[in-house]
């Protein structure tokens, strides 16, 4: 079930990943725990941007909670 879950995300990751690089920055995949909760750490210009947890929250959170069943929450480290 985790290694599907993982597959997913990192699949929704692409899609958005896209509009992260053509502001300089990118997004890993850090963690995916057991109760949901996704880990990800912004890297290049996203790293220090002001925006950042805009991006995490409005972005990346919604639309994996959108496309992969039991992702309740996604946090930046």
């Amino acid at each position: 079930m985790e290694v599907i879950m993982k597959a997913e995300i990192q699949q929704a990751l692409e899609e958005i990943r896209p509009m992260l690089q053509a502001d300089g920055g990118d997004v890993e995949l850090v963690e995916v725990s057991e109760d949901g909760v996704v880990s990800v750490r912004l890297q290049g210009a996203c790293q220090g941007c002001p925006m950042s947890q805009m991006t995490v929250k409005n972005g990346i959170e919604r639309l994996l909670m959108e496309r992969v069943d039991g992702v309740i929450e996604v946090v930046s480290v």
